[in-house]
């Protein structure tokens, strides 16, 4: 439960700035970061709850698989419904890299509740060894920022900010060895915090860019389940991915190293599906 420590740092931080810019009377500009803050902070209160009950039964068994997803599921649609009645979002989905701007209508809706689902529970899986996820968002938080600048959007240079300061002070005590765990706490919060910024810069499809770490380490998962339902064979070591390197005889530093430099190599990619 460790990554209580960066959320209520980030936390804090923001309240003063919320605060700050009502007192300049522009507050309202800061709504959409509000938003994205909210869907980090109950994701993490989710995975709080999971990892409290983890302690109580003192056994590693939380909430049940259809319990978490059901309650991601739900803050994910309340996040979206909030969203759209506040004006700031529509059902047209921007196509990197070709310029394409498709109106999908209602189906934008259910698109949008299993891209969130979906990038929350792979930070969620990424955060198996010592570092690496809170590393691996270290670096799309400076590719955020970098963005931000880009797009001058002050609500994702804020969230960049967060995730750069906060994973970094957890970093301290998170890099190998960890002498503190994020838990799902933390981890589900850092992905509603990086799925929330593709929301923010209205290119949601972007995530899968710049977050392509985290979509690979979930499909190495559901690689793994399917082949083995239907050869009974393993086609990794053991999944989620870090692990089947891990028992190739990669130490953990290493891994997390090379996830970590893959990931700024995505986010270079993703530079140029920006919509400017």
């Amino acid at each position: 439960m460790g990554g209580i420590c960066f959320i209520l740092a980030i936390l804090i931080v923001m309240a003063g700035i919320f605060v700050y810019f009502g007192i300049k009377g522009s507050a309202s500009s800061l709504i959409p970061l509000a938003l994205t803050l909210g869907l980090a902070t109950v994701n993490g209160m989710v995975g709080f709850v999971d990892d409290y009950t983890k302690l109580v039964k003192k056994q590693n068994e939380g909430l049940l698989a259809y319990q978490k997803f059901l309650l991601q599921v739900i803050v994910a649609v309340i996040y979206i419904f909030v969203l759209h009645r506040t004006g700031y979002l529509t059902t047209v989905l921007y196509i990197p890299y070709f310029g394409i701007e498709w109106d999908m209508g209602l189906l934008y809706y259910a698109f949008a509740i299993i891209l969130i689902t979906g990038i929350v529970n792979s930070v969620n899986l990424t955060d198996g060894i010592d570092g690496l996820a809170s590393s691996i968002s270290f670096v799309v938080g400076i590719f955020l920022c970098i963005l931000s600048i880009a797009l001058e959007n002050l609500s994702i240079g804020l969230t960049s900010s967060c995730l750069i300061g906060g994973t970094l002070g957890f970093l301290v005590f998170n890099f190998y060895p960890a002498r503190v765990f994020m838990g799902d706490t933390g981890s589900l919060f850092l992905g509603g915090m990086v799925v929330g910024s593709a929301f923010l810069m209205n290119n949601p499809l972007l995530v899968l860019i710049f977050g392509l770490v985290f979509v690979i380490e979930t499909f190495s998962v559901m690689l793994q389940v399917l082949v083995y339902k239907l050869t009974k064979k393993r086609i990794f070591k053991m999944a989620p991915i870090h692990h089947h390197f891990e028992k190739c005889g990669w130490s953990e530093i290493k891994i997390v190293c090379i996830f970590s430099a893959l990931t700024a190599v995505f986010c270079a990619v993703a530079w140029f599906g920006i919509r400017i």
